[in-house]
């Protein structure tokens, strides 16, 4: 029988107003579920703010049915009269709603109140600008794109977010705004040819469809004649002088300036509102205290509006042009029949809808009975019972942990599942923040905050899967005019772009690098797998070395040398790794899988991902060395956690080892709570314990009184005695200096070794890649975390002062960093005087240790707004209530040290800022400014992968490899040095002396005097064919060309003819190479094969060719076969060469 909630009917009377009890818990939404299916129009539910909005949508989601249309229109997450725009995604969001909303007849809209009084697009220009692309119809690329820049698209070489498009050939990709994934459009004589989905990551096509919806890329027009209006009206409105309007020039310029979404009544005639896209029969349901957040938010923009009306160069329109009054409000309201929610009885009757909180049956492991006021409910409770948990992972992890105590519910997909069903006792997927109970029908619904006191995050719908290491590595590969690159056979020199020559009367596109003395070399594209981008130093202090001159030569001995003694220290190393027998882990996965149930998150797929790899590696009897990479707060430290468990389960030792004191004592807490049910010892060796505390805690890690040690490097000290020591957790490991990391590699032999990093050292980094260390990478944001917006400015007393008042006023915190004892105290008075309604106290590394613990411990506890602090906070310190954090003099910290520091906010669900504060631009470095610049653009979540490479280019390796190996590399590039390394290893393990000081010779040289290059008209970026010159010259493998073969099709249309001849030449390279032939060089009038040494080659072959065909073949010394044919066509020449290499691969 379906399921039914009873409700009442919407009010009918004078008034149309009713006031509801709000229903408790999570069954707020299931009672709006359930009004809004029984509604012919459109129910609209006004949140108090833009959180509770997201909330009530994701529990929506729970009860409406799959088909139910249901649209949240998102706020801008900007203050009135910001300067920063909305992030794309949030306007695509936008514009699909106001697209959908004219067109419902039925529906849910979940608003936030202040969005609601925002004034927005007119109707006319939303649908004006919508388009319905099918297979089969005209479509004029060049009509589109002049189309698609009119719409607010933004070109660009590669479509990554809602708003992109690019046009290359008969192809054109375009991300609309509104749809969760881009589009390949493929033409064929101005007609729709096909149309695919792609992944915007790998650019790989997903699936054909019939058709895509175009909608407008901004909300409002960037047509000449819309733009050239806007300025008019812009002169009119304000008065003012066009050359001194950074506004008025940048729109006359055909770009949108930052905040332009503040002047949106110049670019219509008229605003609407939401009212005029609902139309007269929807119904509104206010949530509670959503008309006083209308009050207060009014009194906020008119603050705003004053504090700004005297600006000259951004003149600010009145709040009334851009906001709906409180008053127009209300009257807008009183014109619909609406609902108000009430906690408690006020002059209004309020109507019950008969829900009772769910009651807390916590589960409590050290009892006899852990679930025992569970099941005396299941027992006493009258009605059907649902245990709600948050997705298909957490169900059954709870489903497995109830059947260990003899309780089994059903196993159900979801809500409706239940509601519509007649088990007494069921399990579902159904992300709900809190139980209830109902009256009719008598139904409770448990969700994790009964069981476990805490709920478990949801997972956040994402639009792009966990970042590959590969596709991040290559997006590292764009290279600027001018930038240092570095040639193996002729040394570093300067990158000038890709040149077409005319070699032998075959036209050849050609890397130019510009050497020492104006010399110029021309590479050509198939021997880009011997150029590499160089970074060891930063760009301007790069070496130049002169073309053929005796420096290089030098220099790349030198470094072949280290190399050698680099090769067989590391391989020394990991000989033991692999030859010491170990000790495999037997894992008890009843056990392992309970304590994971009690992980209070849901796992990414990349944490999933790592954990799993380690427990695999614990397995095995040879120790483990596995890097975990991943963001601040990304879930690094569960990783250790679970491997933690799995060894002091199994009777052996851990050590967690840290670089900061704070950082071992949150560890600490972490780390008890964690294992709080389960008969393990955990204990901290800090500052913080007295010396007796510290010598008992010695005494018990030697005699195997304690299975967990928290601790800084101090641990690995010669004193410290371990009973059996099974596994070594070193966190933050870029953050320790070198003596130690060299501690960490004598380790690697002895224990499994599980080092946690956000920002990896390169050389960590390189040697996981050449496989000598395991690397799983964390590139999936948690549930509800953003990236940061991130500013950098000059201090601004009017900047400082928003910034405080953002964060504030949402009830959140503040870490405002400023990096100098000496003069902390004097910067608490400004600050003060800045925001004198903020408490402000100070922590620093010279305070006394319990007085800065206890400092972190009120600030953690929210019992002051802002802590002005140095560089204490970088490591480990998790405040999710502090989303905002200012760095003064951002410009003397490094880049990783920004990025770690940055990822101390934006750890909730709010939206998170961090502002870097530098001296006026002149006062700065060049490396400086270039750090701030890279950490300002790298605002997506997980990039910390990417900083390592960054912070090589700008200050160098030797910084961050230690002083030994500095000097080669920035001589030759870290690039090559890691590539030397790597054959050197390769070389050491299969017996043989590495040969380093002669040219990379691995990959035989093809020459047939034939067109092979990618034509500038079948892809115009250069950047993108640089990528794909070097990936197919550095191809490994006939598969490794077949997929890139497929890849390019699929990205940029059918391969031309020079495209063909460049990879038909790449494979005989690679058959020359399997052979043992170095040099393969036809023209029209015959050529030679050059043999190596020890070519893979019957003689009795060649003898049989030269009898068989003397007219065509002779030797020519010992290692070469002259040929003697003339070949004038370059097909021919092709087929000649394929066929004499099969004749020679046939009896190879």
């Amino acid at each position: 029988m379906p399921f039914s909630f009873s409700i009442p009917p919407l009010p009918s009377g004078p008034e149309r107003r009713a006031w509801w009890r709000t229903p408790c818990g999570s069954a707020k939404a299931l009672a709006l579920a359930a009004l809004a299916g029984q509604q012919a129009g459109i129910v609209v539910v006004v949140a108090h703010d833009t959180h509770a909005a997201h909330a009530l949508e994701a529990e929506l989601r729970v009860f409406l049915p799959s088909d139910f249309p249901l649209v949240h229109f998102a706020d801008w997450e900007t203050l009135p009269y910001d300067v920063f725009s909305p992030h794309p995604e949030i306007i695509s969001q936008r514009i699909r709603s106001l697209y959908q909303l004219p067109n419902l007849t039925q529906g849910l809209l979940v608003v936030p109140i202040t969005t609601l009084m925002q004034r927005v697009s007119p109707r006319r220009f939303i649908s004006g600008n919508s388009l319905l692309l099918r297979t089969g119809q005209h479509l004029s690329l060049e009509a589109e794109q002049r189309r698609l820049d009119g719409a607010g698209y933004r070109r660009v070489p590669q479509v990554l977010e809602p708003g992109d498009y690019a046009s290359r050939g008969a192809l054109l990709d375009l991300f609309p705004m509104g749809a969760s994934q881009p589009y390949r459009i493929e033409l064929l004589d101005e007609e729709i040819d096909t149309i695919r989905a792609f992944d915007p990551e790998s650019q790989r096509s997903l699936g054909r469809m019939d058709s895509v919806q175009l909608l407008p890329g901004r909300e409002f027009p960037l047509t000449d004649q819309a733009t050239k209006d806007f300025r008019s009206r812009l002169r009119e409105r304000f008065d003012i002088d066009p050359r001194h309007s950074p506004i008025y020039q940048d729109l006359r310029e055909g770009s949108a300036p930052a905040g332009i979404e503040y002047y949106l009544p110049l670019f219509f005639e008229q605003l609407d509102t939401l009212f005029d896209y609902l139309g007269e029969h929807a119904c509104f349901v206010l949530d509670e205290g959503a008309l006083d957040a209308a009050d207060g938010f009014w009194a906020q923009v008119q603050a705003r509006h004053e504090s700004r009306r005297h600006d000259i160069e951004r003149p600010v329109l009145t709040p009334a042009e851009l906001y709906l009054a409180p008053e127009a409000l209300r009257a807008e309201l009183n014109r619909h029949p609406r609902i108000e929610l009430l906690a408690t009885p006020t002059t209004h009757a309020l109507q019950d809808l008969g829900c009772q909180p769910a009651p807390a049956l916590p589960i409590q492991r050290k009892e006899a009975d852990p679930v025992l006021p569970l099941r005396q409910f299941l027992r006493a409770y009258p009605g059907r019972v649902l245990i709600a948990a948050d997705s298909p992972g957490r169900r059954e992890a709870m489903s497995e942990l109830l059947a260990g105590f003899d309780l089994r519910p059903s196993v159900l997909a979801h809500w409706t599942q239940f509601a519509d069903g007649d088990e007494r006792f069921g399990i579902a997927v159904a992300a709900l923040d809190d139980g209830f109970a109902l009256n009719q029908p008598q139904i409770a619904v448990l969700t994790e905050r009964q069981l476990f006191g805490e709920r478990a995050q949801p997972p956040r719908r994402r639009k792009r899967a966990g970042r590959d290491p590969e596709s991040i590595i290559r997006d590292l590969g764009e290279l600027s005019l001018g930038a240092p690159i570095v040639h193996e056979d002729h040394g570093v020199g300067r990158y000038l772009g890709l040149t077409r020559l005319q070699i032998g009367g075959q036209e050849g596109e050609f890397l130019t690098i510009e050497y020492a003395h104006g010399d110029k070399l021309y590479v050509p594209v198939a021997h880009l797998h011997l150029v590499g981008r160089y970074t060891g130093a930063a760009p301007e202090s790069a070496p130049l070395h002169a073309l053929n001159g005796e420096a290089w030569t030098r220099a790349k001995k030198r470094a072949a040398e280290k190399v050698r003694d680099s090769a067989a220290e590391l391989l020394e190393i990991y000989a033991r790794r692999e030859a010491k027998p170990g000790t495999a882990i037997a894992i008890e996965r009843g056990l392992y899988e309970q304590f994971a149930a009690s992980f209070p998150f849901e796992e990414t797929t990349d944490q999933h991902s790592a954990i799993e790899a380690v427990l695999a590696d614990l397995e095995k009897p040879r120790p483990m060395d596995r890097v975990v990479c991943g963001d601040v707060g990304f879930g690094k430290t569960e990783v250790a956690v679970r491997a933690a468990f799995v060894v002091a389960h199994s009777g052996r030792q851990v050590a967690v080892l840290v670089p900061t004191t704070l950082l071992a004592q949150q560890h600490y807490q972490n780390f008890r709570d964690r294992f709080a049910d389960w008969p393990i010892r955990v204990e901290v060796l800090s500052r913080f314990k007295t010396k007796k505390e510290v010598d008992e805690a010695l005494k018990k890690l030697a005699s195997g009184g304690i299975d967990i040690v928290i601790g800084t490097h101090k641990l690995l000290s010669d004193d410290i005695g371990f009973h059996d020591l099974g596994l070594v957790i070193v966190d933050e490991e870029q953050r320790f200096g070198v003596r130690q990391k060299e501690q960490f590699k004598k380790l690697r032999a002895e224990v499994d070794l599980l080092t946690l990093t956000a920002t990896p050292i390169p050389r960590t980094l390189n040697m996981a890649m050449a496989g000598l260390r395991d690397l799983s990478l964390i590139g999936t944001p948690p549930a509800h975390r953003l990236a940061v917006q991130t500013f950098v400015s000059p201090w601004d007393n009017a900047l400082l002062q928003e910034a405080f008042q953002r964060e504030l006023s949402r009830g959140g915190q503040i870490y405002f960093l400023h990096n100098e004892v000496e003069s902390i105290e004097r910067m608490q008075h400004t600050l003060q005087a800045l925001v004198p309604e903020a408490r402000i106290r100070i922590a620093h590394g010279q305070m006394p240790e319990r007085e800065l613990e206890q400092v972190m411990l009120d600030f953690y506890r929210q019992r002051f707004q802002v802590l002005l602090c140095s560089t204490i906070i970088e490591s480990g310190i998790d405040v999710p209530s502090a989303n905002t954090i200012i760095i003064h003099r951002a410009d003397k910290f490094g880049l990783a040290q920004l990025h770690q520091l940055r990822g101390r906010v934006g750890r909730s669900h709010h939206r998170a800022y961090a502002y870097l504060l530098t001296p006026e631009r002149k006062a700065m470095t060049a490396d400086a400014e270039k750090r701030l610049q890279a950490i300002a653009s790298l605002d997506e979540l997980g990039a910390g992968f990417t900083l390592a490479t960054h912070d090589m280019e700008i200050r160098g390796a030797g910084e961050l490899l230690g002083e030994e190996q500095s000097g080669q590399i920035q001589e030759i590039g870290f690039g090559l040095y890691t590539n030397l390394l790597e054959r050197a290893v390769a070389a050491l393990r299969a017996g043989e002396l590495p040969e380093l000081d002669t040219p990379d010779d691995r990959l035989s040289e093809v020459e047939l005097r034939v067109v092979a290059l990618i034509p500038d008209d079948y892809l115009a970026d250069v950047h993108q064919r640089l990528t794909l010159y070097k990936r197919i010259a550095s191809a490994r493998d006939s598969d490794a060309l077949r997929e890139l073969q497929i890849e390019m099709i699929d990205r940029f249309g059918l391969l031309p003819e020079p495209v063909k001849q460049l990879f038909a030449i790449t494979e005989l390279k690679l058959v020359c190479q399997q052979l043992g032939i170095r040099k393969l060089d036809i023209d029209s009038r015959g050529g030679r094969v050059h043999f190596r040494k020890h070519p893979n080659i019957e003689p009795l072959t060649i003898i049989r060719m030269l009898q068989a065909a003397p007219k065509v073949y002779a030797l020519d010394g010992q290692d070469k076969l002259k040929i003697k044919q003339e070949l004038a066509e370059p097909g021919q020449r092709l087929i000649f060469a394929k066929t004499l290499l099969g004749k020679l691969a046939a009896a190879a």
